[in-house]
């Protein structure tokens, strides 16, 4: 019978151990989960990627949740069955840790990262049944959430994400399926946008985590 390793992720010929694996639960290492984010980043984003010195700590509050550390999660104030709003200004990598994080948890059912203005242009054409694709039992990560177009339908206008973070409010109250985002934007920002109502959904169904806002931007 072959021995189980979920602490293991193998990347061609090579193993990255993130912890260690008593048989019943793995204990996680951020250092060594650190070196296989560096090193997963090099291959989907090309070898310029590298992990800042002060992006470190909200990798500490992002792999706590992913790894599900309800201890660390709770020292950091953030509730684990709840999604991930990752807000920060315009490149400092926001998109890419949300596409790296996932894979430290292979064994767990992954999210799809949607930008939300794609959202938005396919209500342009299907209308509301988009809104109600987007609220099914799927994982998914709206990307760039709150600077996506009005949609337009036949005539009738639409806040789209507004409609869709309803749905998925509904869907987190009676299943609790997380919803992640990302955003440029800051919360007056975020109600402005989408209103009360949607902003007070937001609060009950994320875990806000922050870039500062001074951060530089990484693309440049």
């Amino acid at each position: 019978m072959a021995e189980r390793r979920p602490h293991i992720i193998i990347e061609g010929s090579l193993e990255y151990a993130l912890g260690s694996f008593d048989g019943r639960k793995i204990s996680y290492d951020f250092p060594k989960i650190l070196t296989y984010l560096d090193a997963k980043g090099k291959m989907l984003f090309g070898k310029e990627f590298k992990i800042y010195e002060e992006d470190k700590p909200i990798l500490f509050k992002l792999s706590n949740y992913f790894i599900r550390d309800f201890e660390n999660c709770r020292k950091e104030g953030i509730d684990p069955d709840k999604g991930i709003l990752l807000s920060g200004p315009v490149g400092c990598g926001k998109t890419s840790l949300m596409k790296l994080l996932r894979h430290i948890v292979p064994h767990r059912r992954p999210y799809e990262i949607i930008p939300a203005r794609n959202v938005a242009f396919a209500f342009n054409h299907v209308g509301y049944k988009i809104i109600e694709d987007y609220g099914d039992g799927s994982f998914y990560c709206f990307d760039d959430l709150g600077v996506e177009p009005i949609g337009r339908h036949f005539g009738k206008d639409c806040n789209v994400m507004g409609e869709v973070i309803l749905s998925r409010h509904e869907l987190y109250l009676k299943r609790k399926i997380p919803t992640h985002a990302t955003t440029n934007l800051n919360a007056a920002e975020l109600e402005e946008r989408y209103g009360e109502r949607v902003r007070s959904r937001m609060r009950q169904m994320f875990n806000l985590i922050a870039f500062d806002k001074s951060t530089k931007d990484k693309r440049i």
